[in-house]
């Protein structure tokens, strides 16, 4: 941890274009269950949670996205949510979203904005 708003999580180049990466944040953040996702040089941060059930989304580590990587799955019943936003699109939870966590790149690095 560099400075007191945001959090070191893990290098951005350990995360390939496409990929997702699943984490619990540190204590400082809240400690919850999480995850990333690349797409090019952009990420996208959410709570690993769906919003039908609660149930985490990943069917096993680091597993978030869909056969060709175009949306987030839920695991549990099939649902689909946008990558960059985190609102379904399909399943038993339309137009009901993820919950988004505040990322950013600096220094080779992703860093999540905290809290308060």
């Amino acid at each position: 941890m560099r400075s007191d708003s945001k959090i070191n999580l893990f290098e951005f180049d350990a995360l390939p274009d496409g990929g997702s990466k699943g984490l619990t944040l540190p204590a400082e953040a809240g400690g919850s269950e999480c995850f990333v996702v690349r797409k090019g040089e952009r990420i996208f941060a959410y709570i690993n949670r769906c919003p039908h059930t609660g149930a985490p989304l990943d069917w096993s580590p680091d597993q978030f996205l869909d056969a060709d990587g175009s949306y987030i799955i839920c695991a549990m019943h099939g649902a689909l949510f946008e990558i960059e936003t985190g609102r379904c699109i399909y399943g038993p939870c339309v137009n009901h979203s993820l919950e988004p966590l505040s990322v950013s790149i600096a220094g080779g690095m992703i860093m999540l904005k905290k809290n308060g």
